[in-house]
């Protein structure tokens, strides 16, 4: 995307494998010099006091967060092709694209196109320290793609063969062509409880809690 070229791609993947090192409190950044450099990128996001009521985030991790964000990519925001770019590199023998698309919408919660810090740090601490509840609805919104408020099973199909796309040819044992489909089959079994051919929020949280 413009204004964030390789560098921002190559900064955003540091920025994800230092994701747990966060979490261990190893990193460290100095408030004031962090507030200095939100005035320098084009979006800038909520103030950190609000966010860190918002997220599980302290506001340390946040400026840390932050940090990481904006410093190898100064536009502020992530379009649907960068995000592709980093996703794809951790999938070396598999085409994650298309299950890089589905997460990228979860992400993308204003439909607008682009990964907002404030996007990108409120789905983090949903997946990392929210309740169990927000967790499973988080990926039940990843799941639900066309955002009726029903998983169907057209949907869970293209969920699944984007996973093992993502997967790729090497996985061991390979996999057979009817898997994928299986796979579905077994879901719709146990989650969908009365049978209607679509499978609710509430089915879901359920099955899984079960």
């Amino acid at each position: 995307m413009a204004g964030c070229p390789s560098r921002c791609r190559d900064g955003l993947v540091k920025l994800i494998q230092s994701i747990q090192r966060l979490l261990t409190g190893t990193l460290a950044k100095d408030k004031g010099e962090d507030e200095l450099e939100m005035t320098m990128v084009s979006h800038r996001p909520e103030g950190l006091q609000q966010l860190e009521a918002q997220t599980n985030f302290s506001r340390q991790e946040l400026q840390i967060l932050y940090r990481g964000f904006k410093n190898e990519c100064p536009s502020g925001v992530v379009n649907e092709d960068t995000f592709k770019h980093i996703y794809a590199q951790f999938f070396p023998h598999g085409d994650a694209s298309t299950y890089a698309h589905y997460l990228f919408n979860a992400f993308d919660t204003t439909n607008n196109g682009s990964i907002k810090f404030e996007d990108f740090v409120m789905g983090l601490s949903t997946l990392l320290r929210g309740t169990l509840r927000d967790k499973l609805e988080w990926t039940f919104h990843l799941y639900d793609i066309n955002r009726d408020g029903y998983i169907n099973r057209e949907e869970m199909t293209e969920i699944v063969r984007a996973i093992y796309d993502m997967m790729g040819k090497y996985t061991y044992p390979a996999l057979k062509g009817d898997v994928p489909q299986q796979h579905v089959d077994a879901f719709f079994q146990k989650m969908d409880k009365n049978k209607d051919g679509v499978v609710t929020l509430e089915e879901f949280i359920v099955a899984c809690q079960e």
